[in-house]
């Protein structure tokens, strides 16, 4: 008695199934070559990936179609001009601003800016990684994230950036090349997405903003708060302890939140203050060099007038004559 011929499990699969191609991100990235760099990780394997790009383009380029379906990618942004956009909400890229974006089904428009160079770290996170290292802080969750773990939503949605900590540039300096053993590299660069996740994707109890965006939004409040008190008090500013009590804040940490945002120290920035109020009190005429440094705090001259040559490359008797108004009447 003959047994009936069964058909191949292949020849049955065909027949019921077409086969999708697995995303993969590498023909996004063809027309850049070696300035896309893939440095750990894959999102459909171990659910987070982490890519460096470094490159320049003469036209606009989208780089919507790297981000994977199913993901949320964080932008860490050092350099050059970039947008993300979804149903009319945009986030806009600039450089030293980090933030994230949620892709789902509808793919997101994307654009690097032409004659720009662009640095910026990515990293993307799956939502089954998400779920299973988040599900225990749902609550604490920023919307966007909260939705995907907590199984509201998986539609496209992009938030607004924030700025870019000098703590989170050295982060992204080390994810560039991980000071570990090629064996530990799988652990080190999953805690350090747990880490950016940590840091980005929390808001503070009662908050409708990001900790960490609450957290630039007191710094840049406080650093108002200085300017506003060094003007006031020009010639007769307070010392940093007492800045610190006004403020609200500890003198140390005073001093590196005021560098980080303007760039100069608050000793730097007083003086700053006080030549541009001098130029200005030269420049009416009313004052000579001796009053003007008087009237802005100085009680030594050439104190005052080396601060001075030092900011606006001149000696203080002659600025005057450097005005427009002056050189005009001086033809």
């Amino acid at each position: 008695m003959s047994r009936p011929v069964k058909k191949p499990a292949e020849a049955i699969n065909a027949a019921e199934f077409i086969a999708v191609p697995a995303f993969t991100e590498r023909p996004a990235w063809s027309a850049i070559g070696e300035g896309w760099r893939h440095l750990h990780g894959s999102v459909r394997g171990a659910g987070v990936s982490f890519e460096w790009h470094d490159f320049e383009t003469h036209t606009e380029f989208d780089w919507g179609k790297s981000f994977h379906p199913g993901s949320i990618e964080v932008c860490l942004n050092l350099a050059g001009n970039g947008s993300v956009a979804f149903n009319g909400e945009q986030a806009a890229f600039m450089p030293l601003t980090v933030g994230f974006y949620r892709r789902g089904e509808q793919p997101l428009r994307a654009s690097r800016h032409a004659e720009q160079r662009h640095q910026f770290l990515t990293v993307e996170m799956s939502f089954e990684f998400l779920r299973q290292h988040l599900g225990d802080f749902v609550p604490s969750l920023h919307p966007l994230v909260r939705e995907v773990v907590a199984g509201q939503s998986e539609k496209s949605a992009v938030m607004t950036p924030m700025r870019l900590t000098s703590r989170q540039q050295q982060l992204l300096a080390s994810l560039r090349d991980a000071p570990v053993l090629a064996a530990a590299q799988k652990l080190w660069y999953q805690t350090k997405a747990l880490e950016l996740a940590a840091e980005l994707f929390f808001l503070a109890p009662g908050e409708k903003e990001l900790f960490c965006q609450r957290q630039q939004r007191l710094s840049a409040e406080r650093v108002e708060k200085v300017v506003a008190l060094l003007r006031e008090k020009l010639t007769d500013p307070p010392n940093l302890d007492e800045i610190g009590r006004i403020v609200g804040c500890s003198p140390f940490h005073l001093s590196r939140t005021f560098s980080a945002a303007t760039g100069m120290t608050i000793p730097q920035y007083l003086r700053q203050l006080r030549m541009e109020r001098a130029a200005e009190l030269l420049r009416s005429g009313k004052f000579n060099v001796t009053e003007a440094a008087l009237e802005v705090g100085y009680s030594s001259l050439s104190h005052f007038s080396q601060a001075f040559h030092e900011t606006f490359g001149c000696c203080p008797g002659l600025y005057p004559l450097r005005t427009p108004t002056q050189k005009t009447s001086l033809k």
